[in-house]
């Protein structure tokens, strides 16, 4: 099962705490455009059928319309054939009395009492299983509505940002999608729909690929840093050998002549490690100088003698 299907499984168990959020959460379903309007029988009026390859979300559509409405409700599985081997479940609301007085309530619903915090989760919740996906959080950070139409879509964005997340809109293949992209954001949203088992989920993931990211930069951070050790000390070594071709180690002071020669035979220690062998021992910095005095001489007397070599 994809992650996104275990989210709309865990909230597609959820019923809201009164009835305004059940009648919210069936508006954004109905808004959703996860139906399809008919005419049933000639007669003018529409029946309701909402398909779903998910059997939680069928379930949940069927109680929303039992403990809202008195409408009589069918749901029929239709079998998957050949290479669909999903199963597709139809619930059904046939044409009758009351149905359309329903959808032209249920339409321009706004959740109850100025919009209690419940009947926006619920509308949330509706939105999110009717056209809702989200991305597996080990390869991204990616949750988004498609919408009918721009006016659904900005409704959903208004109640997210009521919540305090930052939603952004984009049009693709007609839909409208309402989309969040931020792990955080991505969290809240869980949180607010009442996905706590996927949002335990989530946060472990994340966490576990912020540690493993924190140690591969670690990593070719030392990485980076052992080369540029290795071609630092290969580059004293090289100077050292010149000094001794031309000038001699023994003609140089001795602070000079000592770290010249711990590096010739340890060319491999850090500047800190070479210090520790000095007598006395000298911090990193002290070695760092002293080497670059070294190779300061080097690069003089390669200069003088190409100077009178031309």
């Amino acid at each position: 099962m994809s992650f996104s299907a275990g989210v709309k499984n865990e909230i597609a168990r959820i019923l809201g705490e009164g009835r305004c959020c059940l009648r919210a959460e069936l508006a954004a379903l109905l808004a959703v455009n996860s139906l399809t309007l008919r005419e049933e029988g000639g007669t003018g009026s529409q029946g309701i059928v909402i398909a779903t390859e998910n059997a939680a979300i069928a379930r949940k559509v069927f109680t929303l319309f039992k403990k809202v409405t008195r409408l009589h409700t069918e749901v029929a599985v239709q079998k998957g054939v050949r290479f669909r081997r999903t199963n597709t479940y139809m619930v059904r609301v046939p044409a009758q009395g009351g149905l359309e007085a329903l959808l032209q309530d249920l339409a321009p619903l706004e959740p109850a009492a100025g919009g209690l915090s419940c009947c926006w989760r619920a509308y949330l919740r509706g939105a999110f299983l009717a056209g809702g996906s989200i991305t597996n959080p080990e390869r991204g950070y990616h949750l988004e509505i498609a919408a009918p139409s721009r006016e659904v879509a900005a409704k959903i964005g208004a109640v997210m940002e009521g919540y305090d997340l930052v939603p952004r809109m984009v049009r693709r293949k007609g839909k409208y999608v309402i989309y969040l992209k931020e792990g955080e954001q991505l969290v809240r949203f869980l949180s607010i729909v009442g996905a706590h088992r996927a949002l335990l989920e989530f946060e472990n993931i994340r966490v576990y690929k912020d540690v493993r990211n924190n140690i591969n930069r670690l990593v070719n951070c030392d990485t980076a840093n052992l080369g540029k050790t290795v071609e630092a000390a290969r580059r004293q070594v090289e100077k050292i050998r010149y000094l001794e071709r031309t000038v001699g180690l023994d003609s140089l002071p001795l602070g000079l002549r000592e770290v010249a020669r711990l590096r010739l035979e340890h060319p491999d220690l850090s500047l800190k490690e070479l210090g520790q062998l000095m007598t006395p021992k000298l911090g990193k910095s002290g070695v760092n100088h002293r080497l670059r005095r070294l190779e300061a001489m080097a690069d003089g007397l390669q200069r003088d003698g190409g100077m009178a070599n031309g």
